[in-house]
């Protein structure tokens, strides 16, 4: 990749080289709600980039998720709070420009214990369709709360203690080219379903009909008692949804299933 650089193959992208300390370990994602002062954590999450099974293929916005991920153990979180977090709103704050709305900390949990790969001012897609599912507080009230500077009134941040799975339905071709406009179908078939949740992403209303609009189109979320049950929730809610050139990975949640 540097030689292409050198070589012009991604012209002025490429004409800068940067050189960044290499992070061996296992990824993970929190979605912190701020106000400026404060800010609620929200349950971790771990998505799945690669486009194929076993983390093949290329790299996509995110075939899957699962929450909470394991590897973000009781004492992690208090260090991602404490060392991560905690400094990073209040250093906002201190520079005249406090944050309000959510920030997004992408992470890499090593042995020398969590680092920052990035943080995004968003929600992550599709590590917040596996998160809500495992939220029982009242978003809105949260969101509210956070407009108004008044996140320390909030009593405490009620949690399921069942994990969700979200698996990502991409049109064919995803990550690269893809047809759209392909009729979607058994999305009713999920309605009476309170443990199974369709996100929709890429889709569109055409002549009263549901249709592709993207490369990924929606997102399957199943909560269970277990892991194992919730992939089994996700993965069946999956086997009643169809669209032309519909792929998807089989193995999203795998991961959790072995910690």
């Amino acid at each position: 990749a540097i030689d292409d650089c050198f070589e012009g193959a991604f012209g002025e992208a490429g004409a800068r080289v940067v050189i960044e300390e290499c992070m061996v370990g296992e990824e993970a994602s929190v979605l912190a709600i701020c106000d400026g002062k404060t800010f609620v954590s929200l349950p971790s999450s771990q998505d799945h980039k690669p486009a194929f099974d076993n983390d093949e293929g290329p790299n996509t916005g995110g075939m899957g998720a699962y929450s909470p991920a394991p590897v973000m153990t009781p004492e992690i979180t208090r260090i991602v709070d404490e060392k991560i977090l905690a400094p990073a709103i209040r250093g906002m704050q201190e520079r005249g420009t406090p944050y309000i709305g959510i920030l997004y900390a992408g992470l890499m949990i090593t042995d020398e214990g969590p680092k920052v790969v990035e943080f995004n001012c968003r929600m992550g897609d599709p590590e917040t369709q596996a998160v809500l599912p495992v939220l029982e507080s009242d978003l809105f009230e949260l969101l509210l709360l956070a407009s108004e500077g008044r996140l320390e009134e909030h009593p405490g941040l009620e949690v399921s203690p069942n994990p969700a799975v979200c698996v990502v339905l991409a049109s064919g071709g995803y990550p690269g080219s893809y047809e759209k406009g392909r009729e979607i179908h058994g999305l009713e078939s999920l309605h009476d379903d309170p443990e199974t949740t369709a996100f929709h992403a890429g889709t569109k209303e055409l002549n009263g009909k549901i249709v592709t609009a993207g490369g990924r189109v929606l997102g399957i979320a199943g909560r269970g008692e277990t892991v194992a049950a919730a992939i089994e929730r996700a993965y069946q809610g999956v086997s009643r949804i169809s669209f032309e050139g519909m792929f998807f990975r089989k193995d999203i949640g795998k991961k959790a299933l072995n910690r």
